[in-house]
Protein backbone atom coordinates (compact mmCIF):
# COMPACT_ATOMS: atom_id res chain seq x y z
CA UNK A 1 0.00 0.00 0.00
CA UNK A 2 1.45 3.64 -0.91
CA UNK A 3 2.70 5.85 1.77
CA UNK A 4 0.65 9.51 1.71
CA UNK A 5 3.04 12.86 1.58
CA UNK A 6 3.99 12.00 5.26
CA UNK A 7 5.43 8.85 4.88
CA UNK A 8 2.41 7.17 6.97
CA UNK A 9 1.61 3.78 6.27
CA UNK A 10 -2.40 2.52 7.62
CA UNK A 11 -1.92 0.79 10.50
CA UNK A 12 -4.23 -2.46 11.43
CA UNK A 13 -3.86 -1.26 14.99
CA UNK A 14 -5.30 2.06 14.24
CA UNK A 15 -8.29 2.26 11.81
CA UNK A 16 -8.34 6.27 12.04
CA UNK A 17 -5.00 5.72 9.76
CA UNK A 18 -6.98 4.61 6.87
CA UNK A 19 -8.37 8.35 6.68
CA UNK A 20 -7.89 9.37 3.05
CA UNK A 21 -7.07 6.32 1.35
CA UNK A 22 -10.17 5.48 -1.30
CA UNK A 23 -11.52 1.62 -1.42
CA UNK A 24 -8.80 0.31 -3.57
CA UNK A 25 -5.76 1.12 -0.80
CA UNK A 26 -4.43 4.28 -2.44
CA UNK A 27 -4.46 7.79 -1.94
CA UNK A 28 -8.32 9.43 -2.64
CA UNK A 29 -6.56 12.19 -4.83
CA UNK A 30 -3.22 13.61 -5.91
CA UNK A 31 -2.36 17.01 -5.15
CA UNK A 32 -2.69 19.00 -8.80
CA UNK A 33 -3.46 22.39 -10.48
CA UNK A 34 -6.76 21.01 -11.61
CA UNK A 35 -7.83 19.69 -8.25
CA UNK A 36 -11.23 19.95 -7.56
CA UNK A 37 -11.67 22.12 -3.82
CA UNK A 38 -15.34 20.50 -3.85
CA UNK A 39 -13.71 16.93 -3.24
CA UNK A 40 -12.73 18.19 0.19
CA UNK A 41 -16.49 19.60 1.77
CA UNK A 42 -17.95 17.91 4.45
CA UNK A 43 -19.97 14.90 2.66
CA UNK A 44 -23.50 14.96 4.79
CA UNK A 45 -24.56 11.58 2.69
CA UNK A 46 -21.52 9.70 4.12
CA UNK A 47 -21.49 10.83 7.60
CA UNK A 48 -25.57 10.24 7.54
CA UNK A 49 -24.13 6.59 6.88
CA UNK A 50 -22.00 6.42 9.36
CA UNK A 51 -18.78 7.68 8.10
CA UNK A 52 -16.15 5.32 7.66
CA UNK A 53 -17.54 2.83 10.34
CA UNK A 54 -21.24 3.22 8.08
CA UNK A 55 -20.14 -0.51 7.04
CA UNK A 56 -20.82 -1.96 3.14
CA UNK A 57 -22.75 0.61 1.15
CA UNK A 58 -24.01 2.42 4.08
CA UNK A 59 -25.35 -1.15 6.05
CA UNK A 60 -24.26 -0.02 9.68
CA UNK A 61 -24.03 -2.46 12.59
CA UNK A 62 -27.52 -3.06 12.93
CA UNK A 63 -27.78 -4.14 9.17
CA UNK A 64 -30.22 -0.95 8.49
CA UNK A 65 -30.01 0.55 5.26
CA UNK A 66 -28.86 4.04 5.52
CA UNK A 67 -29.38 6.83 2.97
CA UNK A 68 -25.99 7.57 1.52
CA UNK A 69 -27.49 10.03 -1.67
CA UNK A 70 -30.55 11.37 -2.93
CA UNK A 71 -33.15 8.95 -2.97
CA UNK A 72 -35.07 8.91 -6.26
CA UNK A 73 -39.15 9.09 -6.47
CA UNK A 74 -40.38 5.43 -6.46
CA UNK A 75 -43.57 4.68 -8.11
CA UNK A 76 -43.62 1.08 -6.95
CA UNK A 77 -46.12 -1.30 -4.52
CA UNK A 78 -45.75 0.00 -0.39
CA UNK A 79 -44.43 -3.76 -0.22
CA UNK A 80 -41.36 -4.03 -2.49
CA UNK A 81 -37.56 -3.82 -0.58
CA UNK A 82 -35.96 -1.00 -1.33
CA UNK A 83 -32.80 -3.24 -2.34
CA UNK A 84 -35.36 -5.02 -5.03
CA UNK A 85 -35.17 -1.46 -6.69
CA UNK A 86 -33.00 0.56 -9.69
CA UNK A 87 -32.64 3.80 -9.50
CA UNK A 88 -35.58 4.31 -11.59
CA UNK A 89 -37.85 2.69 -9.02
CA UNK A 90 -38.17 -0.35 -11.48
CA UNK A 91 -37.66 -3.73 -9.91
CA UNK A 92 -34.22 -5.26 -11.27
CA UNK A 93 -34.92 -8.69 -13.01
CA UNK A 94 -32.42 -11.53 -11.70
CA UNK A 95 -31.83 -14.52 -13.38
CA UNK A 96 -32.10 -17.80 -11.09
CA UNK A 97 -29.68 -16.85 -8.14
CA UNK A 98 -28.38 -20.35 -7.83
CA UNK A 99 -28.78 -20.96 -12.17
CA UNK A 100 -25.64 -21.20 -14.28
CA UNK A 101 -24.81 -17.81 -14.74
CA UNK A 102 -24.43 -17.19 -10.81
CA UNK A 103 -22.80 -20.62 -10.39
CA UNK A 104 -20.25 -19.44 -12.94
CA UNK A 105 -19.52 -15.94 -11.25
CA UNK A 106 -19.04 -18.33 -8.33
CA UNK A 107 -16.71 -20.27 -9.21
CA UNK A 108 -15.04 -16.89 -10.23
CA UNK A 109 -14.84 -15.45 -6.77
CA UNK A 110 -13.93 -19.46 -5.78
CA UNK A 111 -10.95 -19.04 -8.07
CA UNK A 112 -9.37 -15.93 -6.63
CA UNK A 113 -9.57 -16.73 -3.25
CA UNK A 114 -8.56 -20.02 -3.08
CA UNK A 115 -5.26 -18.14 -4.63
CA UNK A 116 -5.29 -17.43 -0.70
CA UNK A 117 -4.03 -19.50 1.98
CA UNK A 118 -6.34 -22.14 3.04
CA UNK A 119 -7.66 -23.56 6.26
CA UNK A 120 -4.99 -25.55 6.78
CA UNK A 121 -2.70 -22.84 6.51
CA UNK A 122 -3.07 -20.46 9.31
CA UNK A 123 -0.40 -17.12 10.87
CA UNK A 124 -2.43 -17.28 14.66
CA UNK A 125 -4.23 -13.73 14.97
CA UNK A 126 -7.22 -12.02 15.59
CA UNK A 127 -5.44 -8.58 13.95
CA UNK A 128 -6.18 -9.07 10.20
CA UNK A 129 -10.27 -10.33 10.98
CA UNK A 130 -11.00 -7.22 13.60
CA UNK A 131 -9.63 -4.59 10.97
CA UNK A 132 -11.66 -5.95 8.52
CA UNK A 133 -14.98 -6.59 10.73
CA UNK A 134 -14.00 -2.08 11.98
CA UNK A 135 -13.56 -1.01 8.44
CA UNK A 136 -16.96 -2.80 7.70
CA UNK A 137 -18.81 -1.11 10.54
CA UNK A 138 -18.67 -4.30 13.26
CA UNK A 139 -21.36 -5.92 11.72
CA UNK A 140 -19.95 -8.81 13.81
CA UNK A 141 -21.35 -7.14 17.24
CA UNK A 142 -25.09 -6.32 15.52
CA UNK A 143 -26.87 -8.96 17.00
CA UNK A 144 -26.70 -11.59 19.92
CA UNK A 145 -23.89 -14.76 19.00
CA UNK A 146 -24.00 -18.49 19.96
CA UNK A 147 -20.43 -19.71 19.39
CA UNK A 148 -19.83 -23.52 19.18
CA UNK A 149 -16.19 -24.70 19.08
CA UNK A 150 -14.86 -28.68 19.91
CA UNK A 151 -13.14 -31.38 18.35
CA UNK A 152 -16.28 -32.77 17.08
CA UNK A 153 -20.02 -32.63 16.89
CA UNK A 154 -19.88 -28.65 16.32
CA UNK A 155 -21.41 -29.26 13.10
CA UNK A 156 -24.12 -31.37 14.05
CA UNK A 157 -24.69 -29.39 17.37
CA UNK A 158 -25.05 -25.66 15.38
CA UNK A 159 -27.68 -27.18 12.69
CA UNK A 160 -29.61 -28.34 15.74
CA UNK A 161 -29.06 -24.85 17.49
CA UNK A 162 -30.24 -23.14 14.46
CA UNK A 163 -33.27 -25.48 13.93
CA UNK A 164 -34.44 -24.56 18.02
CA UNK A 165 -33.83 -20.62 17.61
CA UNK A 166 -35.76 -20.78 14.36
CA UNK A 167 -38.41 -22.66 15.69
CA UNK A 168 -38.78 -20.25 18.59
CA UNK A 169 -39.40 -17.14 16.06
CA UNK A 170 -36.45 -15.81 15.60
CA UNK A 171 -34.32 -15.29 12.09
CA UNK A 172 -30.91 -16.96 12.41
CA UNK A 173 -27.94 -16.93 10.73
CA UNK A 174 -25.27 -19.98 10.95
CA UNK A 175 -21.92 -20.18 9.88
CA UNK A 176 -20.31 -23.35 9.55
CA UNK A 177 -17.04 -24.87 8.21
CA UNK A 178 -15.70 -27.04 6.06
CA UNK A 179 -18.62 -27.49 3.39
CA UNK A 180 -19.47 -30.86 2.08
CA UNK A 181 -20.31 -29.44 -1.80
CA UNK A 182 -20.95 -26.13 -2.40
CA UNK A 183 -19.33 -23.24 -0.44
CA UNK A 184 -22.26 -21.37 0.40
CA UNK A 185 -23.46 -24.02 2.29
CA UNK A 186 -21.09 -22.18 5.14
CA UNK A 187 -23.24 -18.92 5.28
CA UNK A 188 -27.03 -19.75 5.98
CA UNK A 189 -30.24 -17.76 6.51
CA UNK A 190 -33.45 -18.52 7.85
CA UNK A 191 -31.80 -22.37 7.87
CA UNK A 192 -30.70 -22.65 4.08
CA UNK A 193 -27.29 -21.56 2.90
CA UNK A 194 -26.83 -18.24 0.73
CA UNK A 195 -27.35 -18.21 -3.22
CA UNK A 196 -24.18 -18.69 -5.47
CA UNK A 197 -25.50 -15.05 -6.43
CA UNK A 198 -25.51 -13.92 -3.02
CA UNK A 199 -21.54 -15.03 -2.11
CA UNK A 200 -20.13 -13.30 -4.86
CA UNK A 201 -22.28 -10.24 -4.19
CA UNK A 202 -21.04 -10.28 -0.42
CA UNK A 203 -17.56 -10.83 -1.99
CA UNK A 204 -17.64 -8.02 -4.37
CA UNK A 205 -18.86 -5.59 -1.17
CA UNK A 206 -15.85 -6.61 0.57
CA UNK A 207 -13.00 -7.08 -1.80
CA UNK A 208 -12.47 -3.24 -1.56
CA UNK A 209 -11.79 -3.61 2.19
CA UNK A 210 -10.34 -6.43 2.35
CA UNK A 211 -7.35 -5.13 0.16
CA UNK A 212 -6.99 -2.47 2.61
CA UNK A 213 -6.36 -4.84 5.19
CA UNK A 214 -3.68 -6.60 2.85
CA UNK A 215 -1.77 -3.39 1.95
CA UNK A 216 -1.47 -2.40 5.82
CA UNK A 217 -0.31 -6.27 6.67
CA UNK A 218 3.10 -5.40 8.45
CA UNK A 219 4.65 -8.94 8.22
CA UNK A 220 3.42 -9.45 4.92
CA UNK A 221 0.64 -12.08 5.72
CA UNK A 222 -2.31 -11.20 3.67
CA UNK A 223 -6.39 -11.79 4.75
CA UNK A 224 -6.69 -15.95 4.22
CA UNK A 225 -10.09 -17.53 2.79
CA UNK A 226 -11.12 -18.57 6.14
CA UNK A 227 -10.75 -15.66 7.35
CA UNK A 228 -12.60 -13.47 4.51
CA UNK A 229 -15.80 -15.86 4.51
CA UNK A 230 -15.62 -14.91 8.24
CA UNK A 231 -16.06 -11.13 7.58
CA UNK A 232 -18.22 -12.27 4.51
CA UNK A 233 -20.66 -14.37 6.96
CA UNK A 234 -20.72 -11.09 9.25
CA UNK A 235 -21.95 -8.63 6.88
CA UNK A 236 -24.49 -10.85 5.47
CA UNK A 237 -26.23 -11.60 9.11
CA UNK A 238 -25.75 -8.09 9.71
CA UNK A 239 -27.76 -7.17 6.40
CA UNK A 240 -30.34 -9.59 7.15
CA UNK A 241 -30.45 -8.52 9.48
CA UNK A 242 -30.52 -11.45 11.93
CA UNK A 243 -31.65 -11.75 15.57
CA UNK A 244 -29.17 -14.30 16.66
CA UNK A 245 -25.91 -15.84 14.76
CA UNK A 246 -24.99 -19.34 15.25
CA UNK A 247 -20.65 -19.65 14.75
CA UNK A 248 -18.98 -22.66 14.60
CA UNK A 249 -15.14 -21.99 14.97
CA UNK A 250 -13.07 -23.05 12.56
CA UNK A 251 -10.02 -24.27 13.92
CA UNK A 252 -9.55 -23.53 18.14
CA UNK A 253 -10.88 -21.00 19.66
CA UNK A 254 -9.12 -18.15 21.34
CA UNK A 255 -7.51 -16.95 17.85
CA UNK A 256 -9.71 -18.88 15.25
CA UNK A 257 -11.75 -15.48 13.21
CA UNK A 258 -14.56 -16.18 14.55
CA UNK A 259 -13.76 -14.96 18.15
CA UNK A 260 -14.04 -11.39 16.93
CA UNK A 261 -17.80 -11.95 18.42
CA UNK A 262 -18.18 -11.99 21.38
CA UNK A 263 -20.91 -14.38 22.67
CA UNK A 264 -23.51 -14.37 24.79
CA UNK A 265 -23.60 -17.96 24.86
CA UNK A 266 -20.42 -20.38 24.54
CA UNK A 267 -20.92 -23.79 23.42
CA UNK A 268 -17.64 -26.62 24.04
CA UNK A 269 -18.53 -29.92 22.17
CA UNK A 270 -16.25 -32.88 22.93
CA UNK A 271 -12.40 -32.43 22.72
CA UNK A 272 -10.11 -34.55 21.45
CA UNK A 273 -6.93 -34.84 19.39
CA UNK A 274 -6.74 -32.92 16.44
CA UNK A 275 -4.85 -30.27 14.45
CA UNK A 276 -1.73 -30.71 16.67
CA UNK A 277 0.75 -28.51 14.63
CA UNK A 278 -1.80 -25.49 16.01
CA UNK A 279 -3.52 -26.74 19.23
CA UNK A 280 -0.94 -28.69 21.11
CA UNK A 281 0.14 -32.64 21.26
CA UNK A 282 -2.75 -33.24 24.03
CA UNK A 283 -6.18 -32.47 24.67
CA UNK A 284 -5.36 -30.58 27.07
CA UNK A 285 -3.61 -27.83 25.12
CA UNK A 286 -6.61 -28.01 22.56
CA UNK A 287 -8.93 -27.20 25.37
CA UNK A 288 -7.06 -23.96 26.39
CA UNK A 289 -7.00 -22.85 22.61
CA UNK A 290 -11.22 -23.76 22.27
CA UNK A 291 -11.81 -21.82 26.04
CA UNK A 292 -11.30 -18.71 24.09
CA UNK A 293 -14.61 -18.24 23.14
CA UNK A 294 -16.13 -18.50 26.66
CA UNK A 295 -16.05 -14.93 27.27
CA UNK A 296 -16.93 -12.07 30.38
CA UNK A 297 -20.53 -12.67 31.50
CA UNK A 298 -21.21 -15.47 28.65
CA UNK A 299 -22.40 -18.80 30.18
CA UNK A 300 -20.64 -21.58 28.75
CA UNK A 301 -22.64 -25.23 27.95
CA UNK A 302 -20.02 -27.46 28.15
CA UNK A 303 -20.64 -31.58 26.83
CA UNK A 304 -19.04 -34.27 28.94
CA UNK A 305 -15.23 -34.16 28.70
CA UNK A 306 -12.03 -36.01 30.37
CA UNK A 307 -11.42 -34.49 33.50
CA UNK A 308 -8.32 -32.57 32.72
CA UNK A 309 -10.14 -31.21 30.09
CA UNK A 310 -12.82 -29.70 32.00
CA UNK A 311 -10.82 -28.66 34.64
CA UNK A 312 -9.07 -26.41 32.02
CA UNK A 313 -12.81 -25.23 31.06
CA UNK A 314 -13.80 -24.49 34.00
CA UNK A 315 -10.48 -22.45 34.98
CA UNK A 316 -11.31 -20.32 32.18
CA UNK A 317 -14.93 -19.50 32.90
CA UNK A 318 -13.94 -18.27 37.08
CA UNK A 319 -11.33 -16.33 34.96
CA UNK A 320 -14.17 -14.22 32.85
CA UNK A 321 -16.95 -14.57 35.62
CA UNK A 322 -19.07 -16.94 33.21
CA UNK A 323 -21.81 -19.20 33.73
CA UNK A 324 -21.72 -22.63 33.63
CA UNK A 325 -23.93 -25.47 32.62
CA UNK A 326 -22.07 -29.18 32.34
CA UNK A 327 -23.86 -31.95 30.38
CA UNK A 328 -23.99 -35.17 32.97
CA UNK A 329 -24.80 -32.66 35.95
CA UNK A 330 -27.16 -29.62 35.34
CA UNK A 331 -28.82 -31.39 31.53
CA UNK A 332 -28.28 -34.61 29.74
CA UNK A 333 -29.69 -37.68 28.15
CA UNK A 334 -32.28 -39.37 30.50
CA UNK A 335 -33.44 -42.07 27.92
CA UNK A 336 -32.61 -43.02 24.47
CA UNK A 337 -34.09 -45.85 22.48
CA UNK A 338 -33.66 -46.59 18.62
CA UNK A 339 -36.58 -45.88 16.58
CA UNK A 340 -37.27 -45.66 12.79
CA UNK A 341 -34.99 -43.19 10.56
CA UNK A 342 -33.41 -41.97 14.36
CA UNK A 343 -34.22 -42.02 18.03
CA UNK A 344 -36.28 -41.24 20.71
CA UNK A 345 -34.99 -39.20 23.57
CA UNK A 346 -36.00 -37.98 26.76
CA UNK A 347 -33.95 -34.67 27.47
CA UNK A 348 -32.73 -33.11 30.90
CA UNK A 349 -32.84 -29.38 30.37
CA UNK A 350 -31.98 -26.47 31.97
CA UNK A 351 -35.69 -25.57 32.95
CA UNK A 352 -36.82 -29.39 32.80
CA UNK A 353 -37.48 -32.31 31.19
CA UNK A 354 -38.22 -32.85 27.78
CA UNK A 355 -39.71 -36.29 26.67
CA UNK A 356 -40.96 -37.32 23.77
CA UNK A 357 -38.39 -35.82 21.07
CA UNK A 358 -37.64 -37.40 18.13
CA UNK A 359 -34.14 -36.63 16.17
CA UNK A 360 -33.64 -37.90 12.96
CA UNK A 361 -30.01 -38.57 13.52
CA UNK A 362 -28.46 -42.04 14.78
CA UNK A 363 -26.19 -42.49 17.68
CA UNK A 364 -25.87 -41.81 21.19
CA UNK A 365 -23.21 -38.67 20.02
CA UNK A 366 -26.13 -37.13 18.63
CA UNK A 367 -27.97 -37.54 21.31
CA UNK A 368 -25.87 -35.88 23.42
CA UNK A 369 -25.58 -32.88 20.89
CA UNK A 370 -29.05 -32.46 20.98
CA UNK A 371 -29.12 -32.34 24.81
CA UNK A 372 -26.39 -29.68 24.43
CA UNK A 373 -28.26 -28.02 21.42
CA UNK A 374 -31.06 -27.41 24.00
CA UNK A 375 -29.29 -26.00 26.58
CA UNK A 376 -27.35 -23.99 25.03
CA UNK A 377 -31.05 -22.45 24.09
CA UNK A 378 -32.29 -22.26 26.69
CA UNK A 379 -29.75 -20.09 28.31
CA UNK A 380 -30.32 -17.66 25.39
CA UNK A 381 -33.42 -17.32 25.99
CA UNK A 382 -32.86 -16.92 30.02
CA UNK A 383 -34.08 -20.82 31.32
CA UNK A 384 -33.88 -22.07 34.55
CA UNK A 385 -35.21 -23.97 37.19
CA UNK A 386 -39.32 -24.28 36.36
CA UNK A 387 -38.89 -22.02 32.98
CA UNK A 388 -38.46 -24.26 30.11
CA UNK A 389 -39.17 -24.02 26.64
CA UNK A 390 -42.59 -24.77 25.00
CA UNK A 391 -42.01 -28.80 24.39
CA UNK A 392 -44.09 -29.19 21.68
CA UNK A 393 -41.71 -26.25 19.70
CA UNK A 394 -38.96 -28.29 21.14
CA UNK A 395 -40.31 -31.76 19.77
CA UNK A 396 -40.92 -29.89 15.94
CA UNK A 397 -37.75 -28.62 16.13
CA UNK A 398 -35.55 -31.49 16.46
CA UNK A 399 -37.98 -33.59 14.09
CA UNK A 400 -36.90 -31.18 11.21
CA UNK A 401 -33.27 -31.33 11.64
CA UNK A 402 -31.00 -31.93 9.33
CA UNK A 403 -27.14 -32.86 9.19
CA UNK A 404 -26.12 -34.02 6.00
CA UNK A 405 -23.21 -36.17 5.60
CA UNK A 406 -23.75 -37.49 9.00
CA UNK A 407 -24.59 -41.02 8.95
CA UNK A 408 -26.56 -39.95 6.13
CA UNK A 409 -28.79 -42.33 3.92
CA UNK A 410 -28.61 -41.77 -0.04
CA UNK A 411 -29.47 -44.86 -1.21
CA UNK A 412 -31.37 -48.36 -0.24
CA UNK A 413 -30.57 -51.86 -1.41
CA UNK A 414 -28.17 -52.08 -0.57
CA UNK A 415 -28.04 -48.93 2.33
CA UNK A 416 -25.70 -46.57 1.09
CA UNK A 417 -24.58 -44.24 3.83
CA UNK A 418 -21.98 -41.31 4.13
CA UNK A 419 -20.14 -39.76 7.30
CA UNK A 420 -17.56 -37.44 7.44
CA UNK A 421 -15.71 -38.89 9.86
CA UNK A 422 -12.30 -37.23 9.35
CA UNK A 423 -10.52 -38.23 12.85
CA UNK A 424 -10.43 -41.46 14.98
CA UNK A 425 -12.82 -39.76 17.78
CA UNK A 426 -15.27 -39.38 15.64
CA UNK A 427 -14.36 -42.63 13.27
CA UNK A 428 -15.23 -44.28 16.81
CA UNK A 429 -18.06 -42.64 17.42
CA UNK A 430 -19.23 -43.83 13.78
CA UNK A 431 -17.92 -47.46 14.22
CA UNK A 432 -19.87 -47.14 17.97
CA UNK A 433 -23.31 -46.17 16.06
CA UNK A 434 -22.99 -48.69 13.20
CA UNK A 435 -22.37 -51.67 15.55
CA UNK A 436 -25.51 -50.58 17.95
CA UNK A 437 -28.16 -49.55 15.80
CA UNK A 438 -28.00 -51.38 12.80
CA UNK A 439 -27.71 -54.79 11.41
CA UNK A 440 -26.10 -55.50 8.21
CA UNK A 441 -25.02 -58.91 6.82
CA UNK A 442 -22.36 -56.85 5.12
CA UNK A 443 -20.96 -53.76 5.61
CA UNK A 444 -17.67 -52.43 2.79
CA UNK A 445 -16.20 -49.48 3.92
CA UNK A 446 -14.95 -47.06 1.12
CA UNK A 447 -12.71 -44.48 3.23
CA UNK A 448 -10.72 -41.38 0.94
CA UNK A 449 -8.85 -39.39 3.99
CA UNK A 450 -6.50 -36.40 3.73
CA UNK A 451 -2.75 -36.55 4.29
CA UNK A 452 -2.22 -35.02 7.06
CA UNK A 453 -4.95 -36.99 9.28
CA UNK A 454 -4.04 -39.60 11.31
CA UNK A 455 -5.27 -42.30 8.54
CA UNK A 456 -4.54 -45.23 11.09
CA UNK A 457 -6.46 -44.30 13.51
CA UNK A 458 -9.93 -44.33 11.63
CA UNK A 459 -8.89 -47.38 10.17
CA UNK A 460 -8.42 -48.85 12.85
CA UNK A 461 -11.37 -47.38 14.92
CA UNK A 462 -13.77 -49.12 11.65
CA UNK A 463 -12.20 -52.39 11.63
CA UNK A 464 -14.15 -54.26 13.90
CA UNK A 465 -17.32 -53.15 12.27
CA UNK A 466 -16.81 -53.55 8.33
CA UNK A 467 -16.15 -56.47 6.63
CA UNK A 468 -13.78 -55.42 4.08
CA UNK A 469 -12.80 -51.77 2.70
CA UNK A 470 -11.89 -49.85 -0.48
CA UNK A 471 -9.58 -47.43 0.10
CA UNK A 472 -9.63 -44.37 -2.61
CA UNK A 473 -8.66 -40.81 -3.15
CA UNK A 474 -11.46 -37.83 -3.26
CA UNK A 475 -10.32 -34.67 -5.84
CA UNK A 476 -8.47 -32.59 -3.54
CA UNK A 477 -4.91 -32.32 -3.62
CA UNK A 478 -4.39 -33.20 0.30
CA UNK A 479 -6.24 -36.01 -0.29
CA UNK A 480 -3.46 -39.30 1.21
CA UNK A 481 -1.49 -41.07 -1.91
CA UNK A 482 -2.94 -44.17 -2.64
CA UNK A 483 -0.60 -46.27 -2.69
CA UNK A 484 0.46 -44.65 1.51
CA UNK A 485 -3.34 -45.78 2.45
CA UNK A 486 -3.62 -48.96 0.75
CA UNK A 487 -0.33 -50.02 3.08
CA UNK A 488 -2.11 -48.46 6.20
CA UNK A 489 -5.10 -50.15 5.08
CA UNK A 490 -3.98 -53.87 4.70
CA UNK A 491 -1.44 -53.62 7.96
CA UNK A 492 -5.14 -53.07 9.63
CA UNK A 493 -7.25 -55.19 7.81
CA UNK A 494 -5.27 -57.87 6.08
CA UNK A 495 -4.23 -58.23 2.30
CA UNK A 496 -7.41 -59.90 1.50
CA UNK A 497 -9.84 -57.44 2.90
CA UNK A 498 -8.94 -54.78 1.29
CA UNK A 499 -9.26 -53.04 -2.50
CA UNK A 500 -7.68 -50.37 -3.57
CA UNK A 501 -9.67 -47.46 -6.48
CA UNK A 502 -7.73 -44.47 -8.14
CA UNK A 503 -11.23 -42.53 -7.99
CA UNK A 504 -14.28 -42.57 -5.73
CA UNK A 505 -17.19 -43.52 -8.52
CA UNK A 506 -14.79 -46.27 -9.24
CA UNK A 507 -14.47 -47.13 -5.43
CA UNK A 508 -18.35 -46.95 -4.37
CA UNK A 509 -19.07 -49.43 -7.64
CA UNK A 510 -16.61 -51.73 -6.46
CA UNK A 511 -18.15 -51.78 -2.51
CA UNK A 512 -21.80 -52.08 -3.81
CA UNK A 513 -20.85 -54.92 -6.09
CA UNK A 514 -18.85 -56.82 -3.29
CA UNK A 515 -22.00 -56.18 -1.30
CA UNK A 516 -24.29 -57.59 -3.58
CA UNK A 517 -21.78 -61.04 -3.99
CA UNK A 518 -22.72 -63.89 -2.12
CA UNK A 519 -20.35 -67.54 -2.23
CA UNK A 520 -23.17 -68.77 -0.48
CA UNK A 521 -26.56 -69.03 -2.45
CA UNK A 522 -28.33 -70.41 0.16
CA UNK A 523 -27.24 -66.52 2.20
CA UNK A 524 -29.77 -63.59 1.01
CA UNK A 525 -28.48 -61.06 -0.68
CA UNK A 526 -30.68 -58.24 1.32
CA UNK A 527 -29.56 -56.84 4.21
CA UNK A 528 -25.81 -55.10 2.87
CA UNK A 529 -24.81 -51.94 3.36
CA UNK A 530 -21.87 -49.32 2.12
CA UNK A 531 -20.12 -46.95 4.60
CA UNK A 532 -18.22 -44.06 2.55
CA UNK A 533 -16.24 -42.03 5.14
CA UNK A 534 -12.42 -40.65 5.89
CA UNK A 535 -13.15 -37.20 5.46
CA UNK A 536 -15.67 -34.24 4.85
CA UNK A 537 -14.30 -34.53 0.72
CA UNK A 538 -15.19 -37.63 0.62
CA UNK A 539 -18.57 -37.26 2.24
CA UNK A 540 -18.98 -34.36 0.12
CA UNK A 541 -18.31 -35.82 -2.98
CA UNK A 542 -20.13 -38.95 -3.09
CA UNK A 543 -23.36 -36.63 -1.76
CA UNK A 544 -22.87 -35.26 -5.19
CA UNK A 545 -22.34 -38.35 -7.05
CA UNK A 546 -25.55 -39.57 -5.53
CA UNK A 547 -27.70 -36.53 -6.94
CA UNK A 548 -27.74 -34.41 -3.42
CA UNK A 549 -28.52 -31.01 -3.22
CA UNK A 550 -26.46 -28.76 -1.12
CA UNK A 551 -27.99 -28.23 1.93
Amino acid sequence: MPQDETGRRPDLSDLDSFAGVDELGTSGYEASDDHDPELDVRDTAFEAGGGSRGGIGGVGQLGDNLATGPVPDLTVPEDTELHELDDQGEQVEYGDPNGPEARRELMVVEAELNQRWPETKIEPSLTRISALTQLLGEPNRGYPVLHVAGTNGKGSTARMIDALLTRMGLRVGRYTSPHLQLVTERIALDGRPISAARYAELWNDIAPYVSMVDGASADGVEMSKFEILTGMAFAAFADAPVEAAVLEAGLGGAWDATNVADADVAVITPIGLDHVEYLGPDAVSAAREKAGIIKPGSVAIIAEQDPEVLKVLLERAVEVDAAVARAGSEFGVLEKEVAVGGQLLKLQGLGGVYDEIFLPLHGAHQAANAALALAAVEAFFGAGKDKQLVVEAVREAFAEVETPGRLERVRSAPTVLLDAAHNPHGARALAKTVSEEFAFRRLVAVVGVMAEKDAHGILDALEPVVSDIVVTRNSSPRSMPLEELNELAISVFGEDRVVAETDLETAIETAIALVETNDDPEEPLSGGGVLVTGSVVTAGEARTLFGKEPA
